[in-house]
């Protein structure tokens, strides 16, 4: 399992309709192989940064499957008019937890 961390800064005055954007994608992220869930954490400090943490059976699930799909097609189609730059993406795996 991998966890795919994209940090996402948004337009100012879009977070609201960012996060109702990312809502919507839950069906496209749903039919990705692979796919086992995310989560949307917004900055405390930063409020138009953003950090998508989705989970991945493994790292082609998401660089090749995923990317290479409609679905992300229609991921972008539905979040990307919000986006202020590109998201800087890091996949992770999980070496200690409690």
């Amino acid at each position: 399992m991998i966890t795919e961390i994209a940090q996402i800064d948004v337009k100012p005055g879009s977070e609201k309709d960012f996060e109702a954007a990312v809502a919507k994608a839950k069906a496209a992220f749903g039919r990705a192989k692979g796919f086992h869930g995310f989560e949307l954490h917004k900055s405390m400090e930063k409020p138009q940064r953003y950090r998508l943490m989705v989970k991945w059976a493994t790292l082609e699930n998401h660089t090749v499957d995923f990317r290479g799909s409609e679905n992300f097609t229609e991921w972008r189609g539905l979040v990307g008019q919000y986006f202020a730059a590109a998201p800087e993406v890091e996949h992770t795996e999980t070496v200690l937890t409690t």
